[in-house]
């Protein structure tokens, strides 16, 4: 089995992320899959945004409107500064319009600024059923769902809210993959009958923020459920995931001196415990790469990917996310 290519947050090393344009792309481009991040409006619907503060996302700091609703809020233990999803009703939200996050790295996505709308979980089951008239191949989504455990504080419980969407249009499907940093939250989607793999996603630090809201300092952190005990507790737990996902620097083994030698143990860990395992994010900048395939000191210009892309994906991997599908797509041909 070839590892599956999943475009993160659609085409987004081409367009901005999470738009229709760049998931149309992301398909064009040989994506098997797209990945959306999803958190809630204040009148409950799934919206398809990385955060849910929006200001780096959309034109909303420039709505003389919207200027009273700047505020400061504690996000999974975080403070942070902005626009908020669930201070705006999906009536308002629709009036934004999107722009590039990383602007001063991707200069040419600045071009599609202010052109697009925000796209809701609804729009994008309609997109990729679209794409996939037009092709003999199947294509998923990888569903992420963002903050969980803070939505159901403002009684917004995003897994009901997933269910229903799903189950309106008719997507409870093999075809729908669910993600999430938060334990529980996977749980809970499972509980509502969605169908569908579902991933727990770890960091290489700290620890998922259901778990600390529930267990405090006894919360078992990212590093705890990648030891050999950890993972075969996720395996074989009462409410067992499909598989894990993990920050790329987990898969490239590095020396003493920081240079990549070749892949980690962690996919044959993974796979011997009988869990699929996804890595992310591809990207060929030099700002993204490990120093080993740097190619100058420009962090927007593209270094040797090609060789850190070839590692990663010759090393067992089920899946990898990529700002630029094409780049993984190009490289996983050539293996």
């Amino acid at each position: 089995m070839q590892p599956i290519v999943i475009g993160h947050r659609g085409a987004s090393g081409h367009r901005p992320e999470h738009t229709r344009a760049a998931f149309n792309l992301a398909f064009a481009l040989g994506a098997d899959a797209v990945e959306p991040d999803l958190v809630a409006t204040r009148d409950g619907v799934l919206v398809i945004r990385h955060e849910n503060e929006i200001s780096g996302t959309t034109d909303v700091a420039t709505r003389a409107e919207f200027g009273p609703r700047r505020t400061e809020k504690h996000v999974d233990g975080k403070l942070v500064t902005g626009w908020f999803t669930e201070d705006f009703t999906w009536a308002e939200l629709s009036t934004l319009r999107t722009r590039e996050r990383l602007p001063s790295l991707r200069q040419s996505n600045t071009t599609f600024d202010g052109q697009q709308p925000i796209l809701r979980l609804r729009d994008l089951f309609d997109v990729v059923d679209a794409a996939a008239e037009q092709t003999d191949r199947v294509l998923g989504i990888v569903a992420e769902i963002k903050h969980g455990d803070y939505f159901a504080a403002l009684d917004l419980p995003l897994p009901e809210l997933f269910a229903a969407e799903v189950s309106a249009a008719g997507w409870n499907t093999d075809r729908l993959t669910v993600e999430s940093f938060e334990p529980s939250v996977l749980a809970a989607v499972q509980a509502q009958g969605v169908r569908g793999k579902r991933i727990f996603l770890l960091e290489d630090q700290g620890h998922p923020a259901d778990q600390l809201a529930k267990y405090g300092a006894g919360a078992l952190s990212y590093a705890d459920h990648l030891t050999a005990d950890g993972i075969a507790s996720l395996a074989a737990g009462s409410e067992r995931i499909d598989g894990i996902s993990v920050p790329k620097s987990l898969i490239l083994q590095t020396d003493d001196a920081g240079e990549v030698i070749g892949a980690s143990a962690l996919v044959d860990d993974a796979h011997a415990a009988g869990l699929e395992i996804y890595c992310w994010t591809l990207r060929p900048e030099n700002k993204f790469l490990a120093k080993t395939f740097r190619n100058g000191t420009r962090k927007a210009h593209f270094g040797h990917w090609q060789s850190e892309f070839r590692v990663i994906l010759d090393s067992g991997i089920d899946g990898v996310f990529a700002d630029h599908p094409d780049l993984a797509v190009h490289v996983r041909h050539a293996l």
